[in-house]
Order: C-alpha cells, then structure tokens, then sequence
C-alpha cells in the first residue's frame, strides 16, 4: 500500500470486485478470435482463401474502433453505468457470436464479425473504468490483473478448438458465446462501483486538437501504437506458426496441437500483464513498457528462424514472447492517464484506443500477406519495427518528464 492511500483504498471489497470484473472479462472477451480459430471449418465451408480468413479478424478490429468512437461521442457510458453497459453489451455478444454458426454466407459472417467487434467495445474499455473506481493505490496491480484476464480471454477458443479436437466450429463458437453470456449475467447480478467514481465529461472534438498538440500525450499514443503493430498480428499468426513448426518436424496431425500451443503463447501474457503492473509500481511505467518491448521485439525478429527447430526450443522462445508482447499494454494507457492534460484524459484514452487499432487492421493484413509471399522470417521480423518505433517514443517520454521533474524541483 502506498503512503498517505486515502481510507477508502482499504476496502477488502476492493478485491472481490477485482475478481470478478476479471473473470467477468475473461469470459465475455472470448469470442473476439472465435471465428480465427475456426478458420479450418469456415474455409471448408465458403472455400475462403487465407486473406479472406485474416478479415474475419481484421473486420473486428475495425467493429472495435467504430463501437469505441459511438461510445465516445454518444457519451454512453456515463448515458449507463458502467456495469449495465458491460453486461448488456456482453450478453448481445453472445448473440451475435453463435449466429455465426448459421449465417449463409461469408458477408454476413463479415457484417456479424463487426458486429462482434462493436459489441466487445462496450466490455474492454468500460472493465478498465469500472475497476479503476475500486483502485488507487496499486492500480498499475489491478489494471494489469485487468488486461491479464483480457489476454487469455483472447487465447480462450484456441483451447477450446484443441479440446473440441474434428468437432468443427461448433464447440469453439457456442462455448465461447456461453462464456460471453455468463459474463453478462454475472456483472449484472454482482458487481457495483467502488469510491473512486469517475467525473461524467462528454467526449468533445475540440478537446482532440488540444491531444494533439500535447507532446507527451503524442509521445504515450506513439508507444502505444508501436505496441499495437506487433500485438494482434503476433496473435493471429500464432496459431498458422506452430502448424508450420509442427509439419516442418514430420507432425501429420497439426490442427489441434497448433491450437493448443496457440492458446499457450497467447494466454502467457496474462500472467506478464500482471508482473508487468506490479513492477511498473515500483520502478516506472516507461522503463517497463521498454523491457517489455525489448524482449517482445527480440522474440518477433528470432521466431521466423525457428519453424525447423524441435518444437520445444520454438515454443519456449513464443512462451517467452507471449508474455512480453502484451506485458506493456496497460501501461501505455495509466501514462496517458498521468500526462495528458486534465480535462481532457478521456479523450485521449479514447484517440489512443481508437489509433491503436485501427493500426492492428493494417499490421495484421501486411503480416499475413508476407507469410504468403515471402515466408516466416520477413512476416515476423516486420513486426518488430513496431517495438523499435515504440521504444523510441518512450525513451523522449522519459527524458520530458525527468525533465519536468527536475524543472518542477529547482
């Protein structure tokens, strides 16, 4: 606990709450690579080709980005309390997720993937606020709880595709819609919000000018972005990587395996978000989101060489990876919390945000595609122009604000 926390920092419900948004978000972020997982059956059924495949994804990202901007400037979570969003946003998820099973053409597949990804805006951001109002102290801890449950969430049908074994898209997409559904339900029926209650201040565009304008907020988006590149296109490639490793060692069944490493590589990230927050406390939110980006940019620019390598030296280095590549997110978000001009922190949260993924659809088609045309070591190494570029970024951050501090103590 830091010194001088305010009483109500020492609520023990504090930690309760903190479970459950946790699972609650676990569960309801599931279905965001049900339809990646499922790429066998889907293909078999609209005989798509592999770019059409990575749109399945890439179109969620975009849903995302559109469900964040009506959000923002619909003013809807401060419209519904931030549990009521959540949950009802989560429940629609679900819906949305297992019509998957039942659409009659790839379009509509696309148009429900969207949907997925605007839904799925209404349950991230919102989780990230609602926790907040029950952590002060130690929120880099709870935020990076937050994004931990949020990572594995993500990896979670992959390990129902290894566990559903031939049973197609079914087990993947009702069981990640169930997952969605309980979630709803849970943050409906339980949760309630903490002291720290956010001040309500509608999303404004001239505020986005000032963002702009403002070099240490620029400098935070920049990292992030650079963290960006690399993370969902890391992701989508994951489970593609490990069937090529497996077939290059003479594996003739690679489908389920794949899945199942792919679940590994991405839900190690959970437990580096977590370790991540927690250092990031003690020494720094700049100085850890670049080891993080040193170790996951290392991890990008190593892992193509290593398709023909035993399986065991390929996939410790991804476990490695995994847990880096995602360790930084939560960070880049708490320093734009700590630098952008006061009133005006919501929007850049929500440019950030908005920024970022929008990005992930252009890394993740760029990447795929180099697959394609050029082989696993010039995809990979690709995405670590993102790290580098975010690096640099975070290092001018931390001079400016060493800077400031001195200027601030003289």
């Amino acid at each position: 606990m830091q010194a001088g926390a305010e009483p109500f920092d020492q609520d023990p419900r504090r930690w309760s709450r903190l479970v459950l948004v946790s699972v609650a978000l676990l569960l309801a972020m599931s279905p965001w690579f049900a339809a990646t997982a499922v790429a066998e059956a889907l293909t078999v059924r609209w005989e798509l080709s592999p770019g059409a495949i990575t749109a399945l994804t890439t179109v969620v990202q975009i849903g995302f980005v559109v469900g964040t901007a009506l959000a923002a400037l619909l003013n809807l979570a401060d419209i519904w309390p931030s549990g009521r969003f959540f949950a009802g946003c989560a429940l629609l998820a679900a819906g949305v997720n297992v019509a998957l099973l039942v659409a009659p053409s790839y379009p509509v597949a696309l148009g429900l993937r969207f949907t997925t990804g605007v839904l799925l805006a209404g349950v991230y951001p919102p989780a990230m606020k609602m926790i907040a109002t029950w952590f002060r102290s130690a929120r880099g801890f709870a935020i990076g709880t937050v994004v931990g449950a949020l990572t594995i969430g993500k990896a979670a049908p992959y390990l129902l595709k290894a566990l559903g074994g031939e049973g197609g898209a079914g087990p993947v997409l009702v069981g990640t819609s169930l997952a969605a559904l309980t979630a709803g339900l849970a943050i409906a029926l339980f949760y309630d919000d903490g002291p720290y209650r956010f001040e309500r201040r509608p999303f404004e565009w001239r505020r986005v000018g000032r963002v702009l304008a403002h070099r240490e907020t620029r400098l935070a988006t920049a990292g992030y972005l650079g963290h960006m590149w690399e993370l969902y296109a890391g992701w989508l490639l994951v489970t593609p990587y490990f069937a090529a490793v497996l077939e290059a060692r003479g594996f003739v069944e690679v489908e389920g395996p794949a899945a199942a490493w792919g679940f590994l590589v991405i839900a190690a990230g959970g437990p580096g978000a977590l370790v991540a927050g927690v250092l990031a406390d003690r020494w720094g939110r700049e100085r850890i989101a670049n080891a993080a980006m040193v170790v996951s940019g290392i991890g990008s620019l190593t892992l193509g060489w290593l398709v023909g390598a035993p399986v065991a030296v390929a996939a410790a280095v991804a476990v490695v990876w995994g847990a880096a590549i995602v360790a930084d997110s939560a960070q880049f978000s708490a320093v734009v919390t700590e630098v952008a001009p006061p009133d005006a922190v919501g929007t850049a949260l929500t440019l950030q945000t908005m920024l970022g993924f929008a990005l992930t659809g252009v890394s993740m088609q760029w990447a795929s595609r180099r697959v394609e045309t050029a082989g696993w070591v010039p995809a990979l190494s690709l995405l670590a122009m993102g790290p580098v570029a975010g690096i640099m970024a975070m290092r001018r951050l931390a001079r400016l604000r060493r800077s400031a501090v001195a200027d601030a103590s003289r």
